[in-house]
Parts: C-alpha cells; structure tokens; sequence
C-alpha cells in the first residue's frame, strides 16, 4: 500500500497537468492514484469534506481544461440554473462551440460544434453557460416532449423567469426546431411552479378536461388573501393541488394545512388533492378524481 503523501495545497482546486506542471509538480507526483483525475488532463487532491453539489463540481473540473470559445450548453446549462432535467439525462455534461472553435473531444463529455453564430453566454457560479433559450432549444434533440415543457415552464416561470415563451418561439423560428421541440413550446405555460404540476395539467388536458388556470390567488369577498392553488377551474370554483409529500408532516405543519383547506372550503370552493400515488402508471387515478369533482359542480 503507498505511503500516504502531503496533500499539495495548489490542487485544492482543479488544475491541468500544464498547470500543476507550471507550478512545479512532478509527473510522478500528477499520476499518483492519491489524486483525483476527473478528465483527461485534469487533476485535483480529494476532498476531506463532501461536496455540497457533486454535479456542479465536475462542471468545474471540466471547465479548467476547456479552450477559449468553448461553453456549458444543452442539459447541462439547463441544470446549472435549476430548470428540471431527466433522470436519464441529468448527470451528462455537455460543451460545446460555436464554429470556427471546436468541440471537446474526451472522455465523459459530450462535444458539440455549433452553426456559426454570435455567443450568448451567461455566468453561473462563475462557469460559461449557453443562454437558457438556447441550451432549451439544443435538448430538444434528445428529450421528450413532457420533459421539454416542463423545462419551459420552468424559464417563463412567474417569480424571476429567465425568457418568455415569445423568445422561446424566436429562437425555433430562427435556428429551426423538431417536431417534438413544437410540440413542447406549444404546452408551455407561465405560472406552473414544478415539473409535477406540468405533468398533472398536460395529463388532464389530455384526457379531455379543460385547461385549467395555474396558482390562482383565491382572496375572499373583502380582497384578503385566502390561498394560492396550483390549478383552478374558476367557473366550477374546483381546486386541484399536486401534493408530493412522502410521508405525513409534523403535526404543526398539518395543522396549518387544515386550517387552509378549511378556508378554502368556505369560500365555497372544492379543493382536489393529487398525491403521488393518483399520478402512478397512466395518472387515470388524478384524471378520474378531477373529472369528477367537475362534474359535481355542473348542473
């Protein structure tokens, strides 16, 4: 077994072998298993402590080896600035380049080579990120159509959005857009606050319900607010609510949900709960649930 060594404090954070080299590390020393070698020709000691966002700090480790013109893009853009991102495709790292500039071309990575066009770059924690509309319209090309709206509900949100859906249909119209990237943008909508409430809403569409109005403010008759629900069939005053929950909350935060519900029950409304396991297998469960609780307000 090797002898430990002493940690070197210039590759606390990540370095290239250039660098390291430039700094008077040993070759012997850059290819000790004690080191972290994330990419090819990347290096970093181990941390003592965990990383509080593992993703992020591999985007780091790839972005010290990454040339001039090149950028995180695609999903992985989409990631860094908490939009939802499939589980299938949520740990890939994505960079790419506008030609002339070339693509990365290493292990772990997916390179691309852009049409030529002018850069849109943004900054998130200090690393060169494609622009959201942008890095929206290149995932289009790998996710579905669900997974695509709920990453554009997520950019038009209302609370600090980072597009709108006019610029998000801008950028198909100029850069072109697939079957499924339509389709998507034609689902999107501002006001869902996360990728389950898209998915409830485009269930119930789908299976024929109307579609209803997203986090209405409910104030009763003196303008007081009362509640803010998720989803709202204000002609039928039915209420729908995604619930992810996975187990019963304190008793504190149980009460406080009571009392809402009280209210909003008072105000002559019909609140339908969705839990998780309503939205199981085709949802029919969710779907059968709302559709009922319409029918019972209608004459």
């Amino acid at each position: 077994m090797p002898r430990p060594r002493d940690p070197l404090p210039f590759l606390a954070e990540p370095r290239t072998f250039c660098e390291a080299r430039a700094a008077g590390i040993g070759r012997s020393r850059l290819a000790s298993a004690q080191l972290q070698h994330p990419f090819h020709g990347v290096v970093q000691e181990p941390s003592e402590n965990p990383v509080p966002d593992e993703f992020l700090e591999r985007c780091r480790q790839m972005a010290v080896r990454m040339a001039v013109g090149q950028f995180l893009s695609h999903g992985t853009a989409l990631r860094l600035i908490g939009a939802p991102v499939p589980r299938r495709h949520a740990d890939e790292i994505h960079v790419s380049a506008y030609r002339p500039a070339r693509e990365p071309r290493t292990r772990g990575v997916h390179g691309h080579r852009l049409q030529t066009r002018e850069p849109r770059i943004i900054r998130i924690a200090g690393l060169p990120v494609e622009h959201p509309v942008r890095a929206w319209r290149q995932a289009s090309a790998m996710w579905t159509s669900l997974a695509l709206t709920q990453a554009g509900d997520h950019l038009v949100r209302r609370d600090r959005p980072w597009t709108t859906i006019e610029e998000l249909r801008a950028e198909l119209a100029v850069m072109g857009s697939t079957a499924t990237a339509r389709r998507a943008l034609d689902d999107v909508r501002v006001g869902s606050e996360s990728p389950r409430e898209t998915e409830l809403r485009l269930l119930l569409v789908a299976h024929g319900l109307p579609e209803p109005e997203l986090n209405w403010e409910l104030r009763d008759a003196s303008g007081a607010h009362i509640a803010r629900l998720d989803q709202a069939y204000l002609r039928e005053r039915v209420g729908v609510e995604y619930d992810g929950r996975q187990h019963a909350e304190d008793r504190a935060q149980f009460a406080r949900d009571a009392d809402r519900w009280q209210a909003i029950q008072s105000e002559g409304w019909l609140l339908v709960r969705i839990l998780n396991h309503h939205m199981a297998g085709d949802g029919s469960r969710a779907v059968a649930l709302v559709r009922a609780a319409l029918r019972s307000r209608r004459p």
